[in-house]
């Protein structure tokens, strides 16, 4: 089994995205067997009294123009232990990068920029800043398709 844990700075609008679009992925090739995948946040923000909010309404809405649910997932925090529990750890930006490395204690390794698994070093901006979350959408969606064609080439699944 493949894991993979998406990392943003709340885990409401960017990482959630990508997990649901992961899973979409993985679900549409009849591999989602072979997979766990999820997504946290470097913050806790989002978390409060241990309990995380919900997707961000319009994250949820841009999502759902494309087919897809996040229906009950909610804000969890990145842990140190999670470095051991996933294969892959994917951040959104540059930032969270630094934060995931903060957090578990690790450097490089498993810990990548999502958009860097179709070539750029952008960062996927944050569309709670940007208000543009058809953008991010597009470059969560590029990360991702990126990510598994990625997984694919390097034998990491039975496709």
């Amino acid at each position: 089994m493949i894991k993979i844990l998406f990392v943003c700075h709340g885990n409401i609008c960017r990482s959630p995205m990508a997990e649901f679009v992961m899973k979409k992925i993985v679900q549409d090739a009849g591999l989602a067997d072979q997979f766990y995948i999820a997504s946290a946040a470097t913050s806790t923000e989002e978390i409060w009294n241990g309990v995380g909010n919900p997707v961000y309404p319009p994250a949820k809405e841009e999502l759902a123009r494309h087919g897809i649910s996040c229906e009950g997932k909610r804000a969890v925090q990145l842990q140190k232990s999670d470095y051991d529990a996933y294969d892959y750890l994917i951040g959104m930006d540059h930032r969270n990068i630094r934060n995931m490395e903060k957090i578990t204690g690790r450097h490089g390794g498993k810990i990548k920029l999502l958009l860097s698994y179709c070539g750029r070093n952008d960062p996927v901006q944050d569309p709670w800043y940007t208000g543009d979350f058809k953008t991010a959408y597009e470059d969560v969606r590029d990360g991702c398709e990126g990510l598994f064609q990625y997984l694919q080439s390097n034998k990491k699944s039975n496709a």
